[in-house]
Order: structure tokens, then C-alpha cells, then sequence
């Protein structure tokens, strides 16, 4: 499910044809060209969801081709999102050229041939996410057409994408083999939702494909939106141009109200900061107004109600830090 390499473990002299192998089997074979191959590192990370796979490369200067030849032999006929964490890259597919750095992603296609390599000194870090192209419910022509494009995932669809496969790498090891087709059922949707908004081809999704990329946007809008307290299902539905009504049924299968869930994330994040030591000396009904409770009677009630006690009982029972006990009059 988890494979992790480095050329840490590898001799010098070795370090070019080992990294030509981990590429080969992680992502397609390569010709590639070290700048520096004294002073070359490299690092790979491969999380198996299913027929979707994502992973995360670390690399000095490099060149890299997909020719022709290479494909003929070997093509695991996968699309790749790549999106940069560190760095900057220079990729040329179907006679487009893109320079991306961080916060930018590029569609390429491993049963197209293309060029990749580092335009600046420096390490370059990429995740990537491994789709098989049947898997794209999009227009063939128009992903063609995309192949070697640079779009950002700096905000809307692309932010909660990048988001959430940090949170995958951060917790993805935590995950039964069960769940996995969770995360790999969610990947899809959000890469093909960022896909479609970059191609302008929404209509082209599956039903439950939109509805489920929808709802994925809402939950990062609210999350993002907690501490205003103009945070209601109204604010909500007209942030995303939807009736309440359809913002009612979308939540329909979730088994709480958007009031409801907008309330519970509240709740966890005052549970969170009232746990973190460096609240401590902070009032509780400060904690309960950061996330939208200016009325401190009203957040202890909930807080009540969410956990079966006070926010003051619970501060209470919790260790206090090192050097706290003349603070614990003001904190309470």
C-alpha cells in the first residue's frame, strides 16, 4: 500500500541508475539526465489506493524524455496530474510548454511522448496523482488539448484538491486497506471536478460525480468560514450560486442539517483550542466567540450538549502547563 525510497541508502556512482528504475516502476520508463550525478539526491514516496495511485518525488536537476520508443515497449496508459510542492518545472507535451511552480499542476499523458526538466538550480518537489485514462469521464479531444497546460490549484476546486492529498500523505498510513476506496472514490472526484473546471466541461461529469464535488467544495468553504458569524445556510448556498433547497437535499444523505454541521465543526474547533496549552490562559467565552458563539451562556450549552460538559469543567480536567496556576482564575 506504502513504499518509500531514497537514494540515502544508495552509493554515488549507483544513484542515476537506481532513481531510472524507481521512475520506470512508479511512474513509466524514462530517458533521463542528471545535471550533477556527484552531487544527485532523490526521494519517492508511492501510496497505492487501488487502480489509482498517487506519489511524491524529491529530486535535484534533471532532465527527462518519454519517447516514442519507450512508450511502444511499456505504457501503463495513465494520465498524471502533477502538482508542485518545491521548486519549479518545465514540461512540454503536445506542443504545449509550461513553466510551473509551486501552487501549479500540469495534466500530462504517459501514451504521449513529452519533456521534463528543471529550468532553475535547486530540488524539485511534485506530487503526483496516477489515473488510467478510461477512468476520465471527460472529452478525449479536450484533455488532449489540456496535455502540457499549467492551471493553478492556489484556490476554488484546486485548493481543496491540494489540501486533500496533503491530508492523504499525512494520514494515509493510519488507513485500513477497507478504506481505501474512500480516498481513491474522493481523489477521482475532486481531480476530475478540477479537470472539468479547467476544460469547461462540468456537463461532461457523471451526476454524482458533480454532486460529490460540490459538497467536497461547501465543506472547505465552511470550514474556512467558521469563525464569521454570518455563517448560515443562506451565506452558504448563495457562496456556491445553489437555491437553499438544493443546498438542503445535498445534505440530505449526510445525516445532519447544514445548520447542524456548521455547529459540530464549531464545537471541535473550541474543543481543539480549549485542549491546546497555548490557550490556556485565554477565557473559555473568548475560545467559544473566536468560532461563532459571541454568547457565552448559549456556547456552554452546546458545548453541553456536544460532550456532555461545560467547556469550564473540561478546561478544568485537562493537565495545566508548567507555570499556569496564577493564570487559572483569568482562563476559567
Amino acid at each position: 500500500m506504502w513504499a518509500r525510497m531514497s537514494t540515502d541508502a544508495v552509493a554515488v556512482r549507483e544513484r542515476t541508475d537506481w532513481y531510472q528504475n524507481v521512475v520506470a516502476q512508479t511512474i513509466a520508463p524514462h530517458i533521463l539526465k542528471i545535471t550533477n550525478p556527484a552531487s544527485f539526491r532523490a526521494s519517492a514516496e508511492v501510496l497505492r489506493l487501488g487502480r489509482i495511485e498517487l506519489s511524491q518525488h524529491v529530486q535535484s536537476d534533471l532532465l527527462s524524455w518519454r519517447t516514442p520508443r519507450l512508450i511502444q515497449r511499456s505504457d501503463p496508459e495513465n494520465y498524471l496530474l502533477g502538482l508542485i510542492t518545491r521548486g519549479r518545472k518545465a514540461i512540454s507535451q503536445r506542443r504545449n510548454v509550461s513553466v510551473i511552480g509551486a501552487g501549479d499542476a500540469v495534466l500530462f499523458d504517459t501514451s504521449h511522448p513529452y519533456t521534463a526538466g528543471s529550468p532553475i538550480p535547486g530540488d524539485v518537489g511534485v506530487t503526483l496523482v496516477h489515473i488510467p485514462r478510461t477512468m476520465i469521464a471527460l472529452p478525449q479531444d479536450r484533455l488532449d488539448a489540456s496535455l502540457g497546460r499549467r492551471f493553478t490549484t492556489r484556490h476554488g476546486i484546486g485548493a481543496v484538491l491540494r489540501r486533500f492529498l496533503v491530508s492523504v500523505y499525512a494520514h494515509g498510513t493510519e488507513c485500513a486497506p477497507p478504506e481505501l476506496p474512500v480516498l481513491e472514490r474522493t481523489t477521482l472526484e475532486l481531480v476530475s471536478g478540477l479537470l472539468a473546471q479547467q476544460l469547461d466541461a462540468w456537463q461532461h461529469l457523471p451526476a454524482e460525480t458533480r454532486r460529490q464535488v460540490l459538497l467536497r467544495h461547501i465543506d472547505a468553504f465552511i470550514d474556512h468560514h467558521l469563525s464569521d458569524l454570518g455563517l448560515t445556510p443562506q451565506a452558504v448556498a448563495a457562496g456556491h450560486n445553489v437555491s437553499l433547497r438544493t443546498l438542503y437535499s445535498l445534505f440530505e444523505g449526510r445525516g445532519e442539517t447544514v445548520a447542524a454541521a456548521i455547529r459540530r465543526r464549531r464545537l471541535e474547533r473550541c474543543h481543539a483550542d480549549l485542549a491546546d496549552p497555548a490557550n490556556f490562559r485565554q477565557p473559555v467565552h473568548e475560545i467559544g466567540a473566536r468560532w461563532g458563539f459571541p454568547n457565552a451562556s448559549s456556547f456552554s450549552r452546546a458545548f453541553r450538549h456536544a460532550y456532555g460538559i461545560s467547556p469550564s469543567s473540561y478546561r478544568q480536567s485537562l493537565p495545566a502547563p508548567p507555570d499556569s496556576n496564577a493564570a487559572q482564575s483569568t482562563a476559567r
